[in-house]
């Protein structure tokens, strides 16, 4: 089998490891992947290979895997070179789903105003169309508007690139909310803050899709991002194509049962430095919140906040809740939900000491929290992050 995918790309690769797991479980599939992007295509006029999952996000790679004649299942962001009215197999990323989470994850900053910085619309670029439209959507749902900035140039026109990108968001009011397209982007827009001397999260936040370790922890700060669940969209493509190959295991009178169009949620967000903060004028509610995101995932009485704070509590309370939208309580819980997601998606650590770590008395708390919130488990959650099923 040819995995056909760009190696320079962190999602790509994540599919591709999606797709050796599934053949590690299937026992007798081969892959063919080359690392290199320029030769990453195999000579099909002389390859004995029986299948093919491709990337369909660049025209001249799809054209070249549908003239090979094999079966073929689709990977990509949710259009480029795919046909819509094709009858290859599709497995797609949810560019609608990732867009919300971002704009709620802003949206939960207390962020009044907001933009989108995305890619110049072509016929690669869907996957940012489609998350600038329901990025804008999100937000004007939410009773708010937001700027989008289309970028003319990429990074080897970096001077203008970021000339470009300075002039909007020296524009935008702040604080602001920002989501790009992808991490790539959105290093470009922190480096344009740096240069007007904005800060990052206070005067603007900064959020990312892919989850690029690389990118994201070497920023500065930090990034926030939507993590993909790629390595499920490998697996479901490498699924799928065996069905293909192999009708007789999944049949309906003789027809494989094969899903012509298969759409992947994303995990969630990661949150880090770039979106640390919320948006709030009131001094006292603003010495909570700071308290909160320094110490919640430490033993943290509400008390203790209240006495910082130089309110009564039912003062402070109220006040935290008209300004954020939630107790301070289910402040507390949301921190510590997300610090236990992103130790559980991004690092190997025992439950026993994510727990802890991120300010749950017990694995068994924990548990039932996750439930509540994200109907899983931390394991569960594991499982999918890694591709697993």
């Amino acid at each position: 089998m040819a995995v056909v995918v760009d190696p320079a790309l962190t999602y790509d690769r994540e599919i591709a490891k999606g797709v050796a797991q599934y053949a590690r479980e299937a026992g007798d599939w081969r892959l063919y992947v080359e690392e290199e992007q320029s030769r990453r295509l195999p000579d099909f006029a002389a390859w004995s290979g029986q299948g093919i999952i491709a990337s369909f996000d660049e025209p001249l790679v799809a054209q070249a895997v549908v003239a090979a004649g094999l079966p073929v299942v689709a990977v990509g962001g949710g259009g480029g070179a795919y046909a819509p009215e094709s009858d290859i197999p599709y497995v797609a990323t949810d560019n609608e789903a990732i867009a919300i989470l971002a704009a709620e994850h802003l949206i939960e900053r207390a962020l009044q105003h907001f933009g989108f910085y995305g890619l110049r619309p072509s016929p690669a670029s869907v996957w940012s169309d489609a998350r600038a439209a329901a990025f804008e959507h999100a937000i004007t749902k939410a009773g708010r508007t937001s700027a989008v900035l289309l970028a003319r140039h990429d990074s080897t026109r970096w001077e203008r690139l970021q000339d470009e990108l300075a002039v909007w968001l020296a524009a935008l009011p702040k604080p602001v909310g920002i989501m790009a397209c992808d991490d790539v982007r959105a290093r470009h827009v922190l480096e344009a803050c740096r240069s007007l001397g904005l800060r990052v999260p206070f005067d603007v936040a900064v959020i990312g899709v892919d989850d690029d370790a690389f990118v994201c922890e070497l920023s500065d700060p930090p990034l926030s991002s939507v993590a993909q669940a790629a390595r499920t969209i490998g697996y479901e493509a490498a699924r799928t194509l065996d069905r293909l190959m192999r009708p007789e295991r999944t049949s309906e009178r003789g027809r494989a049962t094969v899903p012509i169009r298969t759409v992947v949620p994303p995990i969630g967000v990661v949150a880090r430095r770039s979106t640390d903060t919320l948006a709030v004028e009131d001094p006292a509610v603003a010495r909570v919140i700071r308290t909160i995101r320094e110490r919640a995932c430490e033993p943290l009485a509400i008390a203790e906040l209240v006495a910082a704070s130089g309110l009564s509590r039912w003062q402070v309370e109220d006040r935290f809740r008209r300004l954020v939208g939630r107790s301070i309580h289910d402040d507390i819980l949301k921190v510590r939900l997300a610090e236990a997601r992103r130790l559980v998606t991004t690092t190997d650590l025992p439950l026993k000491v994510v727990a802890p770590r991120a300010g749950f008395r017990s694995i068994a708390y924990m548990t039932t929290v996750f439930r509540r919130h994200f109907r899983t488990t931390p394991a569960a959650l594991r499982t999918a992050a890694r591709g697993g099923h």
